[in-house]
């Protein structure tokens, strides 16, 4: 393994009128061969424009950006073309061109002056289009592809593109979630099996820490930390960027979860390891009852409680007697409501000691 990009003291931003526009300061990390790295932050804490400086879009307003040992500063536009490969969200700006047409861009440093396409380079395209999933597009214009399928296509000119380093700003934003896994393990296989650098933002957060070798977090008030999301995971770092209210961080798992406010305890019983019982819990919760066991809730109210026997059937009780018996878990959950609002009301007209209206 070896380093292929490294910041040293890199700060990125704009220059505007009156002097300069920091965005991030201070950045100091490496990207290494053969690794996938993920670059995630809150929108607006400056991961495209990051992108944009690595990939020498946009020069640094402090510091240096070294590829493969040199300053990027020296290198001319075609030798670069050559080391990093780029893609960027916007590509609204390629028309009337075959998606393998566009594909066959990425072969421009290799094709010289005429850009003449030789046997090997149109493998190397027809290859692209079938490891991105898009090889019957290839006479399609580009135009009139999906915002995912022109995602896929550019992603397909990068990797056509041979380069050691490939940068990738958003490339899962339009693709449908199995398409986004499968991006995304394509682009770990390709930084294994080649031994490339492949440098990623993304917003999928959750995708990035279970495929990414390295992670990178970036936020305007703490600034870079990188690492393993493993090690990011132990330390805290990633509940420090990211965990809000509502959203809690499982350490072990390396995974978000949603909280969800409960109005009320409900009793359910049921064999707990099973995923009838799971489920059914799961969306209880989400509907404002915490569900609690026998043992759990001696001082809950038992009028209304739910059995999940584990044969496929999901029964309401009140008080002590069976009254509903569904097979759908929304069938339950459309029942349940009114009857707990039922007993709540009925509990509060006992207590200010009121008759019952109808």
């Amino acid at each position: 393994m070896s380093i292929s990009i490294e910041l040293k003291n890199l700060s990125t931003g704009y220059k505007v009128k009156g002097g300069d526009k920091v965005i991030a300061s201070r950045l100091n990390a490496t990207l290494n061969s053969g690794e996938m790295t993920c670059l995630l932050g809150p929108n607006g804490a400056g991961k495209s424009t990051l992108l944009r400086t690595l990939a020498a879009f946009q020069p640094a307003l402090g510091g240096t950006v070294e590829v493969m040992g040199q300053d990027i500063r020296k290198y001319k536009s075609q030798d670069l073309a050559r080391l990093v490969s780029v893609v960027l969200t916007d590509n609204s700006g390629i028309k009337n061109m075959t998606a393998e047409e566009v594909v066959a861009m990425g072969r421009s440093p290799y094709t010289g002056f005429w850009g003449k396409l030789k046997d090997k380079d149109k493998q190397m395209v027809d290859k692209c289009l079938g490891w991105v999933g898009i090889k019957e597009l290839k006479s399609r214009k580009i135009q009139t592809l999906s915002d995912g399928e022109r995602q896929k296509v550019m992603i397909a000119k990068a990797i056509a593109q041979e380069t050691p380093v490939i940068l990738l700003d958003e490339p899962t934003a339009y693709l449908d979630y199995p398409s986004k896994i499968q991006m995304m393990l394509l682009l770990h296989r390709l930084a294994k099996a080649l031994k490339k650098t492949v440098f990623m933002s993304t917003h999928d957060l959750e995708h990035a820490l279970q495929v990414a070798d390295q992670v990178w977090l970036l936020d305007h008030d703490l600034g870079l930390t990188t690492g393993l999301s493993e090690d990011l995971s132990i330390d805290g770092s990633i509940e420090r960027y990211f965990a809000k209210e509502g959203l809690t961080f499982n350490r072990e798992l390396c995974s978000f979860s949603i909280e969800h406010e409960t109005a009320r305890d409900l009793l359910v019983e049921g064999r707990e390891d099973t995923l009838d019982y799971h489920l059914c819990c799961k969306a209880l919760t989400r509907n404002g009852m915490r569900p609690v066991t026998q043992r759990e809730g001696i001082l809950v109210n038992a009028d209304v409680k739910v059995r999940i026997p584990g044969d496929g059937t999901y029964r309401l009780l009140e008080k002590g007697k069976e009254t509903i018996k569904v097979e759908k878990i929304g069938h339950l959950i459309h029942m349940i409501v009114p009857t707990i609002t039922k007993y709540q009301i009925s509990a509060i007209r006992e207590a200010a000691d009121m008759n019952q209206y109808e």
